[in-house]
């Protein structure tokens, strides 16, 4: 298995709702790193597994309107807990969308699949991976 990995950060702010967040039921800020490993079983006959640039660009692309932003203004993202995990999720997905679209350099149904890690600090992270398709 071949891999390309691309990294880049968000400022956000959000709330949690429910008792098991403690003090994070109140408004606060976090910083995440955010990477982004595309999978592929061979590489293409570039010799790649997917266009670094373009791959950084779309992981941005992701990341743009949710920066600086408090999570819980945001209308898409009403009534849910933005955690982490959550967040991997939302990432995979827009980033597997670029992938079907052809916006990687490769047809995205060669790459198998896409790992979103977010890293809230230097000892917690989260991480979510499934196949483009």
């Amino acid at each position: 298995m071949f891999a390309v990995e691309v990294r880049d950060h968000v400022m956000i702010a959000h709330s949690f709702k429910g008792e098991l967040f403690g003090p994070a039921q109140a408004l606060h800020g976090a910083t995440f790193v955010v990477d982004a490993a595309f999978l592929a079983d061979s590489l293409d006959a570039n010799g790649v597994v997917i266009d670094i640039g373009r791959a950084h660009e779309a992981l941005k692309e992701v990341l743009s309107p949710l920066n600086y932003r408090n999570l819980d203004e945001v209308p898409e993202f009403a009534g849910i807990n933005t955690t982490t995990e959550f967040l991997t999720r939302y990432v995979h997905d827009h980033l597997a969308q670029a992938a079907r679209d052809g916006r990687l350099g490769r047809p995205g149904a060669e790459i198998r699949a896409i790992r979103v890690t977010i890293s809230e600090s230097h000892v917690a992270r989260a991480w979510y991976e499934a196949p483009v398709a």
